[in-house]
């Protein structure tokens, strides 16, 4: 946000006209302290490196690509997009840069790195085909001492003649009055926003809450077989091992502190992903590809914890490090025995870390929630080493490695079972195939925990099981609460009012995604009018207010609120009788007419493709109330005027309905006071 700040008021010193923070209005460009040219170097038969330099007057200075990380000040960095097919060609490598000048600045008061006067970059790739294209898009700013310029935008094409990549032209941003006229019509001419506030920011995620699942997650390794047996071990080398009994202590609490930071240092490379689209992060979660590749990735992951093989990384990874711990010693030597100890248990806490990043990369928090959920993780993981170090008699009271753990591990991979259907119902809400209906998906979900608890009372068997001799007391109580679950989830195969699992709700497709005949596809039976023309109609027609609902097929949070919120009677009245309820779902994969899609041209230049209904609805709800968070809610009347304060997910059924009535008696004043 600073960022972003400090690079409008920049803009405002140079444009002749101020621009609002969601115009699109093509910015004057008669500052121009830079050129750019493409050149291809053939450098074998099939590898072929493109050059883009920049010439870049004096007094002025072209940022690196990576100039910073997330949320830092300073200018954005200089970012190169290459559109292509990958059955065309193959990309080596990232774009590399030359050296550049890194100095501490005096605006934004950090280190920058820099290029001066002029800069070459060069991406290889290798041509698989003898014709095709490939499309470069340069998002850059240019800056001095004082100032940069807005975000500008270069584009070339290229392309592929009998196995040869040439330069074919330069591609200037085409933004045709239509386009705009389209734009324009998205707008709304809205109401009451200075008596009300229109929350612009963007939920955030609950950080304390991944770093508690992490760290759950972590203690769920520790019960694996991988990492269970190593801690008596491992306390015992550096407690008894050392030299003097302090020492050891010392020793045992860095290999804790070690095996955290490694968990912690595995998420740092997801912080390089920035984009200025703000949708990006609702399209990585949306993604079908994204989400059938998860699917599948949990299917693996729970076919490993079963027992029939198992995910380990090399060997020659793990010795060789184990070699460098012994034959290095000191602090060195210890960091390289918590990197073996991360190597070596990889496959018990791949499958644990893989849910963990399925679960934050496509969620709002992106590689911020992966961070925090690493590292809770990672702590788990470091603190008996570090409290058994400290507390040595604690050991005796560990319970002694054997068959229970690989119980865990089987728990585990039903679990992994459980979860990966949630990626393919993703996939399947926001592309609507059809094939995974609400009561399908749990029907899947009690055949999992059927045979969960059939395992449970040593009915069913996995390849490193062994004779169950007795049942022990855990595998009894684990199994209970497993078949309560599973008699729990089965009223959620009928169309009955007891349908609507709300321990559950989010997991499953939602109620109206059924195999039974609905009369509306609203939540809950509600009518909801899914294009907003057509609900404003309607609102006008009945004289009732609004409840715009921005939502998503894929949206946790928004089942969350249907299913436990607006299912509260009260609540659910008010919305049926008192509101017209408009839902846009912005992750909707469905194409529009081919005469409604447009480009649309972003504040900083760049240009967005509106080609399906969520891209249409996203970009509806950014324009108009800077936000791009589901669930959103906002209340209107039929001639636009907000009638409260925007709303967002809100558990509370008391507060959501006084929130609702609130806007109700804001209608109803205001609609007398026109009367008069």
């Amino acid at each position: 946000m600073i960022r972003t700040y400090l690079l409008l008021v920049f803009s405002l010193l140079i444009t002749a006209q101020s621009w609002a923070q969601f115009g699109f209005e093509q910015q004057d460009n008669s500052i121009n302290p830079s050129s750019w040219e493409a050149s291809v170097v053939k450098k074998s038969d099939s590898i072929f490196t493109v050059e883009i330099t920049a010439q870049i007057d004096e007094g002025w200075h072209l940022p690196s690509q990576t100039e910073l990380k997330k949320d830092e000040n300073g200018p954005i960095p200089t970012e190169f997009n290459f559109e292509f097919d990958s059955a065309i060609l193959e990309k080596a490598g990232s774009t590399q840069e030359p050296d550049g000048i890194t100095k501490f600045d005096e605006i934004f008061k950090t280190d920058l790195t820099y290029f001066l006067d002029q800069a070459t970059f060069k991406q290889d790739f290798k041509v698989r085909a003898k014709e095709g294209s490939l499309d470069l898009e340069i998002l850059f700013m240019i800056c001095n001492d004082e100032m940069c310029l807005p975000q500008d935008q270069k584009r070339f094409s290229f392309s592929i003649e009998n196995s040869n990549l040439i330069v074919t032209e330069t591609k200037a941003i085409e933004i045709k009055s239509k386009d705009k006229v389209k734009t324009e019509a998205l707008k709304l001419d809205l109401k009451g926003e200075s008596e009300f506030q229109i929350n612009s920011e963007e939920e955030e995620d609950s950080n304390l809450s991944i770093f508690l699942l992490g760290f759950v997650g972590g203690l769920i390794a520790l019960l694996t077989p991988c990492v269970f047996p190593m801690i008596p071990l491992t306390v015992s080398f550096f407690t008894k091992g050392a030299r003097t009994k302090k020492l050891g202590l010392i020793n045992a609490i860095m290999y804790g502190v070690f095996i955290f930071l490694i968990y912690l240092l595995l998420s740092l490379p997801f912080h390089l992903i920035d984009s200025v689209n703000p949708e990006i992060l609702n399209n990585i979660s949306t993604n079908p590809i994204l989400n059938v590749v998860f699917f599948v990735i949990f299917l693996v992951f729970a076919f490993s914890f079963f027992g029939y093989y198992e995910i380990t990384l090399p060997n020659s990874w793990s010795n060789r490090l184990d070699q460098k711990a012994t034959s290095v010693g000191g602090i060195v030597g210890i960091f390289f025995m918590a990197l073996t100890l991360a190597l070596v248990s990889f496959s018990c806490t791949g499958p644990i870390l893989g849910s963990l990043l399925g679960g934050s990369l496509t969620a709002d928090g992106g590689a911020t929630m992966l961070t925090f959920g690493m590292g809770g993780f990672g702590l788990a993981l470091a603190l008996p080493f570090a409290l058994f170090a400290l507390f040595p008699n604690w050991l005796n009271s560990l319970p002694k490695s054997g068959g229970w753990l690989n119980t865990v591990k089987v728990v585990l991979g039903f679990l992994e079972l459980g979860l990966a259907f949630k990626f393919l119902s993703n996939a399947d809400l926001v592309q609507h195939w059809g094939i995974l209906k609400r009561e399908v998906f749990i029907g899947i979900w009690i055949v999992i925990g059927v045979a969960m608890v059939l395992y449970l009372f040593g009915k069913l068997k996995f390849p490193h099981d062994g004779p169950l001799q007795k049942l022990s007391k855990g595998r009894i109580f684990v199994g209970i609460i497993t078949l309560a679950f599973v008699i729990y989830l089965i009223p959620g195969l009928t169309n009955s009012s007891h349908a609507n699992l709300k321990l559950i709700s989010g997991f499953p497709p939602p109620l109206f995604y059924s195999v039974y005949e609905k009369e509306t596809e609203g939540p809950l039976g509600l009518k909801a009018y899914k294009n907003f023309d057509n609900g404003l109609e309607a609102a006008k027609a009945q004289n009732k207010p609004i409840l715009l609902d921005f939502t998503g097929l894929a949206c946790v949070n928004c089942r969350k609120m249907e299913e436990q919120v607006w299912s509260v009677p009260e609540v659910y009245d008010i919305i049926k009788n008192d509101y017209i309820l408009i839902s846009l779902y912005v992750d909707d994969k469905a194409k529009l007419d081919e005469e409604n899609r447009f480009n649309l041209e972003r504040k900083n230049g760049s240009v967005k493709k509106i080609r399906t209904i969520g891209d249409k609805w996203a970009t509806f709800q950014t324009l108009n109330f800077r936000n791009n968070s589901q669930p959103y809610y906002v209340l209107l009347s039929p001639d636009l005027e907000i009638l409260n304060v925007t709303n967002a997910y809100e558990p509370s059924s008391e507060a959501y309905l006084s929130w609702l009535e609130t806007g109700l008696e804001n209608f109803k004043t205001k609609k007398k006071d026109r009367t008069k």
